[in-house]
């Protein structure tokens, strides 16, 4: 019966694939508790999500339990460093009778539960178990920690539960036009990296990031910093880029010869992995922006800044950035009231300017199949 409810409720989801027809969400997508359960499932579930750089685990043999995406699907998971320096995501969930195996950071010769002894080895592996030597048809294959798929992109790490697609593909698309960064250099800059809490849906906050269309009517200090009418949205699988090139006198890149936008004058990048993160490149360094649904309604942003260069932290696209985001949820939060008037059902697009959010939303209206 669940599952038929849910189906009911999906089935009316449907994004045109031609743009020029197509019409937005429904008003009832950011509304139904229904929906957002089955995105919880179908979306963030087979996710790849942003955990930290690897100063997270400094060295051999340190291991780091962490919660993905807390608040949301809080699954126990424990980043550990081998060592032969590989960093690997293993469950934090002993599999005897359900216990927590890590409840802090450090360094381990082996990962144990303090509950009744079980070990395992630093690559999840079962290793003991005391009191056991009578049970019949033991070790199981499964007695071991479940291991996560893990990504690194220099230092930037990623992992997933049950992944629906390579990252790998995304960070290789990235590389083409921000690999020539140091960004093994970037520092994170703890004074510049906040959370904030959004009251809107999560995926109208994302349908915000994904047009430049607003610019000119909700940012004037970042307007004056771009130009509006060479602004472009290029759409990959997994994956959405927005280029921000500089007016006039404007901090941008010093592109290097052979990249694909040599000669041009880019003050950002702004990639976008679905369904919730953001790499923002400026010729400062770099912002990452974690979208994490809390409530149907409520969303947690953390923004997480690497500088390289401070000098140039307050020119530019990349300046201002608390004061762009405020602009940003007000927009928002207006939305998430008018979404709940009986008079809205939903729009249509510009096909120009909002090929980002129409991406987005055909990803969502499939996930929901």
């Amino acid at each position: 019966m669940v599952k038929q409810f849910l189906s009911s409720m999906t089935e009316h989801i449907f994004v045109d694939p031609d743009i020029t027809k197509a019409e937005t969400l429904p008003a009832s997508f950011y509304r139904s508790k229904e929906i957002f359960d089955q995105i919880k499932e179908n979306v963030f579930a087979r996710s790849w999500q942003f955990i930290g750089d690897s100063s997270l685990v400094p060295f051999a043999d340190y291991v780091h339990p962490y919660w993905y995406m807390e608040g949301f699907l809080d699954e126990p998971l424990i980043l550990v460093k081998q060592k032969d320096e590989r960093i690997v995501c293993l469950s934090n969930v002993c599999t005897h009778r359900g216990n927590l195996v890590i409840q802090q950071a450090g360094k381990q010769r082996h990962l144990t539960c303090a509950y009744h002894g079980r070990q395992f080895e630093m690559n999840g592996d079962f290793k003991f178990m005391p009191e056991f030597k009578d049970t019949q048809d033991f070790p199981r294959p499964c007695e071991g920690l479940h291991k996560c798929p893990t990504e690194l992109w220099g230092k930037f790490i990623f992992t997933a539960l049950e992944p629906a697609f390579d990252i790998r593909s995304v960070l290789k698309i990235m590389d083409e036009r921000v690999g020539f960064l140091p960004m093994n250099d970037f520092i994170l800059e703890r004074s510049l990296s906040r959370d904030y809490l959004v009251n809107s849906n999560w995926a109208l906050y994302c349908d915000n990031y994904l047009e430049g269309f607003h610019i000119p009517f909700v940012h004037p200090d970042l307007n004056a910093a771009l130009d509006y009418s060479t602004y472009t949205t290029e759409l990959y699988d997994h994956m959405t880029l927005q280029i921000g090139y500089a007016d006039d006198g404007v901090e941008c890149f010093d592109l290097p010869a052979g990249h694909p936008d040599e000669g041009k004058k880019v003050a950002a990048y702004y990639y976008w992995i679905f369904p919730n993160l953001m790499f923002n490149f400026y010729p400062w360094g770099l912002s990452i922006n974690v979208v994490k649904p809390l409530t149907i309604n409520k969303t947690k942003v953390s923004f997480i800044s690497y500088v390289y260069d401070h000098e140039k932290l307050e020119v530019g696209a990349g300046s201002k950035l608390d004061k762009v985001e405020r602009e940003d949820e007000y927009v928002v939060e207006g939305v998430q009231k008018g979404i709940s008037s009986r008079f809205y059902q939903n729009g249509r697009f510009a096909p120009e300017k909002e090929k980002g959010v129409h991406h987005f939303q055909r990803m969502l209206a499939e996930a929901l199949k």
